[in-house]
């Protein structure tokens, strides 16, 4: 009789214990809403943004507001490229209390935003920087159509 071992027949599938998708992977994620081709001279840092607007050291209270207020008067003087940097996070903010705290925490919370039902009618694509427009710390949100959009094309 063989001798019995735990484990033995377990499949050797590890998929780890991280369940969220980066955020990387959840911007992947979205449907493409706006022209390929213009997508991708985007993501290649092709196009500059029209304007741009910094969040480093605002805390997410300070955060929202200054996000929906941006993108909302951006979408009204009809820019189609805007720019948000968040930065990366800091490492030195974890209080060593029993719950981590993640870094990036505006990184994290702002794509959610851009996506909630505030400003989903503004915003028809959002995905990282290119490295020279800040990359990892720093999202492109492409805009819909605004109202002082006319005619013009973009």
């Amino acid at each position: 009789m063989e001798s019995f071992r735990i484990g033995a027949a377990a499949r050797g599938t590890d998929r780890g214990h991280d369940l969220t998708p980066t955020i990387r992977g959840q911007l992947d994620q979205q449907p493409l809403r706006m022209d390929r081709k213009m997508f991708t001279r985007m993501k290649r840092g092709k196009l500059d943004p029209q304007r741009r607007l910094d969040l480093h050291g605002m805390t997410l209270a300070q955060a929202h507001p200054a996000l929906c207020g941006f993108i909302r008067r951006a979408h009204a003087e009809g820019l189609r490229l805007v720019m948000v940097i968040t930065g990366k996070g800091s490492t030195g903010r974890d209080e060593g209390g029993p719950i981590p705290q993640p870094r990036g925490v505006l990184r994290r919370q702002v794509p959610g935003w851009l996506r909630g039902p505030d400003l989903r009618p503004y915003v028809l694509q959002v995905t990282d920087a290119h490295h020279r427009h800040g990359g990892g710390g720093a999202y492109y949100v492409y805009l819909t159509r605004g109202p002082a959009a006319g005619g013009r094309r973009g």
